[in-house]
C-alpha cells in the first residue's frame, strides 16, 4: 500500500456513553442515552444497547424516551469528554502530525509519511486502536483508504471496534454496491432526491452523467457524482491549516434574557478561542450566528485590525456584534462564534524603546507593555485549562452557568 496516499479515519464507538460506563462502570451493558434533557432536548450519542430500541443521535428526546422508556438518560459532560478526547488525540499525533479533527471523537490521519517509520497504515490503524484501548478504556473504529471519503464510509461498516482496509485499485468494488446513505454529504433532503431519480446504490449515481447531476443539483451535484466515482483529492488539514475554528450550541429551551445570550455567547466565544491558540493560530475576522425560534439565521462579522489570539479582544467582539443586533433579535435557540482570517501565531512584536526617564524619578522596573501583559495572562490560563479542564477559569458572568 504504497505510492497513494494513506489515510486513516478513526471514530470513538458510541463516545459519550461509553465514557459515561466508563466512569460509571453500573452502566455497561445497559441502554444508556446521552443528551438534552429538557423539553427540546436532541439525542447526543446512544450504547449500542439503546441503538437496539431505534434510539439514535439527533432524535428528539421524547421520542427516545417512548422508544427506550427504561434507558438511562443523562445530560452530557463536555468538560470530561474534552479531557478524554485530548488524551486520545495526543495518541493520533504519536504517529503523524496531520490530524484533523472532525468533531472530539473523530478524525482523520494522513500516515503516508509514517509508513516507513511504522509500518502499513492498516498495521498504524492497529497500534492506535491498541493504544486508546489501554490508555483510556475505550475503543475506537478505523477505516483505510487513500482518500478521506472513502476512509471515512470504511469506518463506519463494522463498528464498533472495527478496522475496515480499502485496498488500493479496489475503490470502486468496495464503494458501488454501497447505498447511497453511506456518500459523506448526503443527508436525509439529499437521499429522497436522489432516491426520486430512481438510484438505490452509489453505482447507480456513479453510472448518471456528470453534466447532468451539475444541472439538476449545482456544485453539490457535482461533487457527489465525483465521490461516487471514487474521486477525491480533499487533503488532510490539520487545525494548524483550517480556515476557521470555531463553537456553537443549540439551547434546551430558547434564551430570551439578554443576559443569558450574553453568557451563552461568552462561553462560544472562549472554546474557539480555545481552539483556536491550541492549534497556534490568530484570528482577524470574528462572526456570530444567531438562530432564533423559529430557525431564521443570521450571521454578523467584524474584522478586527490586526489578527489576535487573545480572549479579551474576542470576547470584546463577540459581544459588541450582540449590542448592535440585539434590538433586532427574538429568543435564541442557537448561537456560535467563529474565527476566520487565520494566520500562524507569532512572537509578540518587540516593546518600543522605553521613554526617557526623568533624573528625578525614582528607579522602577518597566511596566509591560498591555499587549504583553494581555500575551502573559493568556499563557497562564492556557496552563491552567490543560492542567485543570477549560472551565477552570471562566468570566464572572458565567460561573455558575450550566453547559449543557
Amino acid at each position: 500500500m504504497t505510492g497513494a496516499r494513506q489515510i486513516i479515519h478513526l471514530d470513538m464507538d458510541a463516545f459519550y456513553a461509553s465514557v459515561e460506563a466508563l466512569d460509571d462502570p453500573s452502566l455497561a451493558g445497559r441502554p444508556v442515552v446521552v443528551g438534552g434533557l429538557g423539553r427540546r432536548g436532541v439525542v447526543s450519542t446512544t450504547s449500542y444497547e439503546a441503538r437496539a430500541f431505534g434510539v439514535h443521535s439527533a432524535m428528539p428526546m421524547a421520542a427516545a424516551l417512548r422508544l427506550c422508556p427504561n434507558g438511562v438518560y443523562l445530560q452530557p459532560r463536555h468538560r470530561r469528554y474534552q479531557e478524554i478526547s485530548r488524551q486520545i488525540m495526543d495518541i493520533f499525533r504519536r504517529y503523524t502530525p496531520l490530524v484533523e479533527p472532525l468533531s472530539l471523537d473523530e478524525a482523520f490521519l494522513d500516515v503516508s509519511a509514517s509508513l516507513r517509520l511504522f509500518g502499513p497504515a492498516a498495521d498504524i490503524a492497529r497500534r492506535i486502536k491498541r493504544e486508546v484501548r489501554a490508555e483510556t478504556g475505550l475503543t475506537v473504529t478505523a477505516g483505510v483508504a487513500a482518500q478521506k471519503h472513502l476512509a471515512k464510509i470504511a469506518s463506519g461498516l463494522d463498528k464498533p471496534d472495527g478496522l475496515t482496509v480499502v485496498e488500493p485499485g479496489g475503490e470502486l468494488e468496495f464503494l458501488w454496491p454501497l447505498p447511497l446513505n453511506k456518500i459523506w454529504g448526503v443527508g436525509r433532503i439529499m437521499l429522497k432526491k436522489l432516491q426520486d431519480l430512481g438510484l438505490t446504490t452509489i453505482g447507480d449515481l456513479a453510472a448518471l452523467d456528470g453534466e447532468f447531476m451539475a444541472r439538476r443539483f449545482g456544485r453539490t451535484g457535482a461533487h457527489l457524482w465525483n465521490l461516487a466515482n471514487g474521486r477525491d483529492e480533499r487533503e488532510v488539514e490539520p487545525e494548524s491549516s483550517a480556515k476557521s475554528v470555531g463553537a456553537e450550541e443549540t439551547f434546551p429551551y430558547d434564551l430570551a434574557r439578554p443576559d443569558e445570550v450574553k453568557t451563552a455567547l461568552l462561553a462560544q466565544a472562549l472554546e474557539a478561542t480555545a481552539r483556536l491558540r491550541r492549534g497556534g493560530l490568530r484570528a482577524r475576522t470574528v462572526t456570530v450566528k444567531f438562530r432564533d425560534g423559529q430557525f431564521r439565521t443570521k450571521t454578523r462579522a467584524r474584522t478586527l485590525p490586526a489578527a489576535t489570539d487573545l480572549r479579551d479582544d474576542i470576547c470584546k467582539a463577540v459581544l459588541e456584534l450582540y449590542e448592535k443586533e440585539k434590538p433586532f433579535l427574538g429568543a435564541m435557540r442557537l448561537l456560535g462564534v467563529t474565527l476566520s482570517g487565520l494566520k500562524a501565531a507569532v512572537e509578540t512584536a518587540a516593546a518600543p524603546p522605553p521613554a526617557q526617564a526623568s533624573l528625578f524619578d525614582p528607579p522602577a522596573e518597566a511596566a509591560p507593555p498591555p499587549a504583553e501583559k494581555s500575551a502573559r495572562l493568556n499563557q497562564v490560563l492556557d496552563a491552567l485549562a490543560d492542567r485543570f479542564g477549560p472551565d477552570a477559569v471562566r468570566p464572572a458572568s458565567q460561573i455558575g452557568r450550566k453547559i449543557s
